[in-house]
């Protein structure tokens, strides 16, 4: 059974979906969310459907190896960022395959502070003609690590930040778990040869 720590600061829609898909699933299960926001609805979205949480601070993510015990002691196997905002620190992203998803088509839009409405909010300025999402290796600079997948969408004459973001989650939901999956299955099949 592989097991996903899902780290999260905010609403957490994608968190919900990630655990909803693997739900029933035999081979890989969503062990716990992370939240370095304690007031993220993504806590309350993971507790209603039975996944235990944790919050921290950012002594406890930077300072201390707390964290990277509590996830080894767990066994996990990946860890997938799900709208989190601060960078990794080095000693989880070497120990833990870390992948994030990104509300663009990375290189560009990204970096710091780069999120959400301001990723839209620039696609729009810039008058480009699609968008989409990225997901990618998490390293220790913003949205720089390897791509892994991406999937584009239009962008349509009048829209505004929010209508390019609905366009944009529906692709978040549509691949991230599939393309989780995909890595945990294929780094499975691949243990069984070793």
């Amino acid at each position: 059974m592989k097991r996903i720590a899902i780290f999260a600061s905010g609403s957490g829609t994608n968190a919900q979906n990630i655990i909803e898909y693997f739900k029933s699933s035999r081979d890989i299960q969503v062990d716990s969310l992370w939240s370095n926001n304690e007031d993220a609805y993504a806590l309350i979205r993971a507790e209603k459907l039975g996944i235990e949480t944790f919050t921290f601070d950012r002594d406890d993510f930077y300072h201390s190896i707390e964290i990277l015990e509590e996830l080894s002691d767990r066994k996990v196997d990946m860890i997938v960022l799900a709208g989190f905002l601060w960078l990794v620190p080095n000693n989880l992203t070497e120990e833990f395959v870390t992948v994030n998803i990104h509300p663009a088509l990375l290189p560009k839009y990204g970096g710091k502070g780069m999120y959400g409405k301001y990723v839209h909010e620039a696609v729009l300025k810039n008058k480009d003609k699609e968008s989409g999402i990225t997901i990618h290796f998490v390293n220790d600079r913003y949205d720089s690590g390897g791509i892994i997948f991406q999937a584009t969408c239009p962008v349509m004459p009048g829209d505004t930040a929010e209508s390019l973001a609905e366009r944009v989650h529906k692709l978040e939901y549509e691949h991230f778990p599939r393309v989780i999956e995909e890595m945990l299955m294929k780094e499975e099949a691949e243990s069984d040869y070793e």
